[in-house]
């Protein structure tokens, strides 16, 4: 048992790792956000995995209240990002009009 979770801990950094190596990488800003959620959706997992392989069930709050301040931080960078996007788009806008 204790193997099968060193096993599912390793692979959990693992893709970690690879979403980190896709947000430094990524193009675009979405992909960024994406591999920054993946990375908050696979440190929950790591935990609950962690609570199992140690017998500590108080980790597994600390992974829900973990997730709800991901999927919160998520929310509010892409809404940011909307934000500025609509805010350069009217500008652009307005510098067309006015030349």
């Amino acid at each position: 048992m204790n193997n099968l979770l060193l096993g599912a801990s390793l692979a959990i950094l693992v893709t970690m790792a690879l979403a980190m190596i896709r947000g430094l990488r990524g193009p675009e800003i979405y992909d960024r956000v994406l591999a920054a959620n993946i990375i908050g959706t696979k440190t929950v997992l790591l935990l609950a995995v962690v609570a199992l392989l140690y017998g500590r069930p108080d980790f597994l709050d600390l992974a829900l209240a973990y997730a709800l301040i991901n999927f919160i931080g998520i929310l509010a960078i892409l809404q940011f990002v909307q934000n500025r996007e609509a805010r350069r788009q009217s500008e652009r806008a307005a510098e067309k009009g006015g030349a």
